[in-house]
């Protein structure tokens, strides 16, 4: 269905993607995974035809290949609507049965004209799929769950995650026999997520998709490409994202033993060639000129030494040598308590709700008679379809808004620390150290020391916040919010915006941490290694569920 071969690309001195090199047969689910800024999206851009490759060539088998692109963030044009997005003008298929009815009168009079008969085919099969597109419309926006607006509803009115479900309805209407998707999950509710990959199971066509959604891709495909950050090519592996994983991890032991190995043969070596010299010297110190056949031998034995020191000079300089393998994203690490001073425990109820509804003043309650409590050390994960109040309910925890009724009470003990999406609270002008300190009394070391647990290692610590990745920004406040003494954190879609290596990395950090969280996320990998209890909103209200995290599996 798509072969690509040796396709390479380059922006000024900056090199993206070298001689990326694979294939995509029917029925193949291949997820294409590597950290921000890697290449990804320029790589599907360039298989879509929307950037030029500097070299290198793709083709699709066979060369009409119906294909679908799902470009990653839908940015509508000011007033586009519904209708407009979809192309789905009554008109055009009265205007395509129009164009058929004089094609065909030009047919009868000129039968023999083959030109005009491969046009008259092709308008044919153009009015053929718009009248199927135009008749499937209704069954698609619902099963994405945009049956309630009706088409000249303006895209500004829709959220984030409505908007890419949108962008996938427009996709699937096109009937492609191979799919492109550069995060298709972004912004999607449980709900919407399960439905795609139950989607995916019954499509039979190919795909290629980007996606940071680590249990998305343990349902979906049967391949995984590695894109390099560092070497810009592919390294392709078989099976799941969870297989993927358990490789390169295989691969690495096997590279750290190798080099392990390495080290001791060239420290025997250097000791082995060390003796052989102190031998030869000795012999010359203790003999005299009188001794010829001892101080021959002698040197014979410093020859060799020689030619064995050569020899490990020629080896280190070799391809054969064992470089040190690095620890990827993918190696886990421990951590111990990050609180700076061991006092990360709370009292036995952190936060109570009692018979809270929230909302904005002049709208309808978003939530309602919610009692609900978050326990010392617990771990939640807040779950619910797009636009329920979700981020109100925090924002109304966290004190930034007065709920609507009822009774927020946060422990005596409890010092809560507020993450929201934007990350507004970061200084771009600083470095990551110095915003440290702003808010611990913590000098150079102690700030640096203090880092490390959150994954900013060496000079790492010097970057200006404003050349900070999204991952290592969210890393910094989860750092900054532990450093000033919080115990329960509040995280509004902490690992939105993450790839796959930065939402490993997070999760590395937020280990160490004690106290308890709520945390609104919508990745169900993140929720499987986190979550102790789920609350699901359902109907404006919450439910507890404590099986679900197992569910969520």
């Amino acid at each position: 269905m798509l072969s690509v071969n040796r396709i390479s690309k380059s922006y000024s001195t900056d090199i993206i993607l070298k001689e990326i090199t694979f294939s995509i047969n029917r029925h193949d689910r291949v997820g294409l995974v590597g950290p921000n800024g890697c290449g990804k999206s320029t790589l599907l851009r360039i298989l879509a035809g929307e950037e030029q490759a500097d070299s290198g060539s793709y083709a699709f088998t066979p060369s009409d290949l119906r294909w679908g692109y799902l470009k990653q963030g839908f940015s509508p044009a000011p007033g586009d609507t519904l209708l407009s997005t979809l192309s789905l003008r009554d008109h055009e298929v009265t205007q395509l049965a129009e164009k058929v009815e004089r094609l065909a009168a030009s047919v009868a009079s000129s039968p023999a004209d083959q030109a005009l008969l491969k046009f008259y085919d092709q308008t044919i099969s153009q009015l053929q799929a718009a009248s199927e597109q135009a008749g499937r419309v209704p069954e698609v926006l619902a099963a994405l769950g945009l049956s309630q607006f009706s088409l000249d509803t303006p895209l500004s009115f829709l959220s984030g995650g409505q908007k890419t479900r949108l962008g996938l309805a427009r996709v699937l209407l096109g009937d492609p026999q191979l799919l492109m998707l550069d995060e298709p999950t972004n912004h999607l509710d449980i709900v919407m997520l399960e439905w795609l990959e139950d989607w995916l199971a019954r499509f039979q066509g190919g795909v290629l998709v980007v996606s940071h959604d680590r249990t998305f891709l343990d349902r979906t495909v049967n391949r995984i490409l590695d894109l390099s950050l560092e070497t810009h090519s592919l390294k392709e592996y078989t099976g799941n994202y969870s297989a993927y994983v358990a490789q390169v991890l295989t691969e690495h032991a096997r590279l750290q033993a190798a080099y392990q190995d390495q080290v001791y043969e060239i420290r025997r070596m250097r000791q082995d060639i060390e003796r052989t010299k102190n031998q030869s010297l000795s012999v010359e110190l203790t003999t005299t000129s009188r001794q010829p056949g001892v101080r021959r031998i002698a040197k014979k034995v410093a020859k060799k030494a020689k030619a064995r020191e050569r020899k490990l000079d020629r080896y280190l300089e070799s391809d054969e040598r064992v470089e040190k393998p690095q620890a990827g994203w993918q190696i886990k690490q421990n951590f111990f308590d990050t609180s700076p001073a061991g006092e990360s425990h709370i009292s036995q109820s952190a936060i109570r709700l009692e018979q809270v509804s929230i909302g904005y003043p002049g709208f309808p309650v978003l939530l309602q008679g919610l009692n609900l409590d978050v326990q010392a050390g617990q771990r939640i994960a807040l779950t619910g379809p797009n636009g329920c109040g979700k981020t109100t309910l925090m924002r109304t925890i966290a004190g930034k808004m007065e709920p609507v009724s009822g009774r927020v009470y946060v422990g005596p003990s409890v010092q809560l620390g507020y993450m929201s999406q934007e990350q507004e609270l970061l200084d771009p002008q600083l470095s990551v150290v110095d915003t440290l300190r702003r808010v611990a009394p913590f000098n150079q070391t102690e700030a640096r020391s203090f880092l490390h647990y959150f994954l900013f290692t060496g000079d790492e610590a010097l970057n200006l916040v404003g050349r900070l990745s999204f991952g290592e920004r969210a890393r910094l406040t989860l750092a900054c919010l532990v450093a000033q003494g919080c115990n329960c954190l509040l995280l509004d879609e902490p690992i939105n915006h993450l790839d796959i290596p930065s939402r490993t990395r997070f999760e590395q950090a937020l280990a160490g941490f004690d106290g308890a969280i709520l945390a609104v996320v919508h990745d169900r990998y993140f929720i499987r290694q986190f979550a102790r209890q789920i609350w699901e909103v359902h109907e404006g209200t919450i439910q507890r569920n404590w099986s679900a995290v197992d569910q969520s599996q």
